[in-house]
């Protein structure tokens, strides 16, 4: 006799969009569309990442870069969308499909506070739409050496952005500004956009290293204040 039973699943929670609208809109009104159908308990990334598809790896970068664009806390984001961004900049240099470990494609998350983060960032994606430039200094976008230059840093960018330094201001905000640069510069192929996303990546090397410096010569002088006070 065979066995019929199925495995529980969570309760349903999908996204409903239409493929046309995401194929046919700018990337504002694509991340808008899905924020204002995202489920009221929460949603998966497998959910957004099938619903973006193989073509919108960038939609989905640009998508989960924004959060970090406003102070909106949502404990431990920055770890599981840094490890999803990687993994798409993984998959673009070497051409293969997407893949997310279980426990990030499963991972819920809560609707409401990712719908007040996508609002309030999704203002700073029109505004930046709207100065980008298709084709401007496409060869900084084109195929072969530049991709793999540009891609090498969307990962590195999506390092930056899994660093524990989330506590302190602008330690998301910088890496999440370098990869939605990279996200519409590569979308557009707008070269400009493309080399701000360089920009912000040594800017948020720059800024890592100093905190990194400060906190080590801060801990020194604490410890040289209590050995010499012993």
């Amino acid at each position: 006799m065979s066995d019929t039973s199925t495995p529980p699943s969570r309760p349903e929670s999908h996204l409903h969009v239409s493929g046309d609208l995401l194929k046919t809109e700018s990337l504002g009104e694509k991340i808008k569309t899905i924020t204002e159908s995202l489920p009221p308990g929460g949603v998966t990334l497998a959910e957004i990442r099938d619903l973006v598809g193989q073509d919108g790896l960038l939609i989905l970068t640009a998508f989960l870069t924004i959060v970090f664009l406003v102070p909106v806390s949502i404990p431990g984001v920055s770890t599981v969308f840094g490890a999803a961004i990687l993994l798409i900049g993984i998959t673009r240099l070497f051409g293969v499909n997407l893949w997310l470990p279980r426990r990030i494609a499963q991972k819920v998350l809560p609707s409401e506070k990712l719908h007040t983060a996508l609002n309030r960032g999704g203002v700073w994606v029109h505004r930046l739409e709207r100065v980008s430039r298709p084709h401007r200094l496409p060869w900084l976008a084109s195929p072969g050496f530049m991709d793999s230059i540009n891609n090498l840093a969307l990962i590195a960018a999506a390092v930056l952005l899994m660093a524990p330094f989330g506590l302190i201001p602008f330690s998301n905000t910088l890496p999440a500004l370098a990869l939605l640069f990279f996200a519409i510069g590569l979308l557009q192929r707008d070269g400009l956009f493309i080399v701000l996303g360089h920009f912000a990546n040594v800017l948020t090397v720059i800024y890592f290293t100093v905190l990194i410096v400060g906190g080590g010569a801060a801990i020194r002088e604490l410890f040289l204040r209590f050995s010499g006070n012993a």
